[in-house]
């Protein structure tokens, strides 16, 4: 029995802060200061089709789903369908038809309720509630700016250099090896 690894997609797999953050930008006055034009310009660019599919490739992500195949894990995309952006959900399944062809996509709304043994995933409120269901289970965080300084013990953060991936290997394969005793 392979052990199930679930990947998450904006900010895992791919380049959703970096793309919003662009466009956000594109579309601002000089000088403009925040205001509340701000979350509805937000709705509109994750709105714009062809937003969802134009996101590029996070390296790190990447590197990450490698390791994780590499070890033998079933690997399935596991990603939030945004309540605003309708058009998401098809242009999520469409990003994951040209990147990962062979590997199956569940979109939900509460990633806590997805069944797998690895979550690899950058944004601690999702991958809290999914911890808080499975206490055995291992979370890789990509590392980005907002999950910096997170801690648990069942949390490995990754920046994506040889060391770091070299210590979510470690932690990949005592999970693959627990199940693997398990089992028989």
């Amino acid at each position: 029995m392979k052990p199930l690894a679930l990947i998450d997609m904006d900010g895992t797999l791919a380049d959703f802060g970096g793309a919003l953050a662009a466009r956000m930008k594109e579309l601002a006055s000089p000088n403009e200061e925040p205001g509340p034009w701000i979350k509805a310009r937000s709705r509109l660019v994750k709105n714009t089709p062809g937003f969802w599919l134009g996101l590029e490739r996070l390296p790190v992500g990447f590197a990450i789903l490698d390791r994780i195949q590499l070890l033998g894990f079933d690997t399935h995309v596991l990603t939030k369908g945004p309540n605003n952006a309708p058009n998401a959900w098809t242009e999520k399944l469409q990003w994951r038809a040209r990147h990962l062809p062979d590997v199956p996509v569940t979109i939900t709304k509460e990633k806590s309720l997805v069944y797998g043994r690895v979550l690899v995933d950058d944004w601690p409120p999702y991958f809290e509630g999914w911890l808080n269901r499975r206490p055995r289970g291992l979370v890789i965080i990509p590392a980005q700016p907002w999950n910096e300084g997170y801690e648990h013990p069942n949390a490995i953060r990754c920046d994506g250099t040889v060391e770091s991936l070299n210590e979510v290997t470690a932690r990949l394969v005592q999970v693959r090896d627990r199940i693997n005793e398990l089992s028989k």
